[in-house]
């Protein structure tokens, strides 16, 4: 049996529903609901307290097994990098969703160097083809040519 007790100055001050009460073998001062206490409905609010960390708990390691990897290097997406590969962006895709960030900036150097090396081919070729049209247009008979 709780045994409580206040004066009349603490509930002038805080009122019947304020921290006005004292339990003896507690610290502080409680509401009275507080200091009488209810072992059912502490019982039941920490049993929801630990239902709930648990659901976060199981939604935490859910979240993580659904979390992709890169296809590069094996490591996992940041959530920064998640959120950018599922996103869409209708002017602007994703132009290797399943990299990360250090692969995805490899590949798109790749890229880059090979259409480079693909312009300077087709200039090469150019060049070529035309140095072959100026070799026939020397001759006697290219100049009869169109």
């Amino acid at each position: 049996m709780p045994i409580v007790a206040t004066t009349l100055e603490l509930l002038r001050e805080h009122g019947p529903a304020g921290p006005a009460f004292w339990r003896f073998g507690r610290e502080g001062y409680q509401n009275v609901w507080d200091a009488i206490g209810n072992p059912r409905r502490d019982a039941a609010l920490a049993r929801r307290a630990e239902d709930a960390r648990r659901s976060q708990e199981q939604e935490a390691a859910e979240r993580e097994a659904q979390r992709p990897v890169c296809g590069g290097c094996g490591t996992t997406f940041t959530d920064d990098r998640w959120k950018a590969s599922t996103t869409v962006d209708w002017g602007r895709e994703d132009s290797h969703p399943h990299l990360c960030g250090d692969c995805k900036a490899r590949a798109l150097e790749a890229e880059r160097q090979a259409e480079q090396g693909e312009r300077d081919r087709q200039e090469q070729e150019r060049q070529e083809v035309e140095v072959a049209q100026d070799s026939k247009a020397g001759c006697w008979l290219g100049r009869w040519r169109s």
